[in-house]
């Protein structure tokens, strides 16, 4: 399954043109490299999404065949870490 449709099936972001843009900015890196949209992700690999407002990386456990349910999503990764960003002023 490409990145973006990764990122919006498991719902850490809300819509594939935000998942899109992100890979874009070089925010979103997979298994330590800055990762393109179309890259396939798979079990086992490790994402990381830099964003303003907050860090998150987390391990794929599973790439479904298509969508799944609000329930299910969290269930398609594991969180190794997870911080919110101080604004700066």
């Amino acid at each position: 399954m490409r990145l973006d449709r990764f990122l919006k099936v498991s719902r850490l972001i809300k819509r594939r043109s935000l998942a899109k843009e992100a890979c874009d900015y070089g925010v979103v890196k997979v298994n330590g490299s800055v990762a393109k949209a179309s890259r396939e992700v798979k079990p086992g690999d490790i994402v990381e999404l830099d964003l303003a407002a907050w860090y998150k990386k987390v391990e794929v456990l599973e790439v479904p065949e298509r969508a799944v349910g609000k329930a299910a999503a969290s269930g398609l990764y594991r969180v190794i870490e997870e911080r919110r960003k101080e604004p700066e002023l």
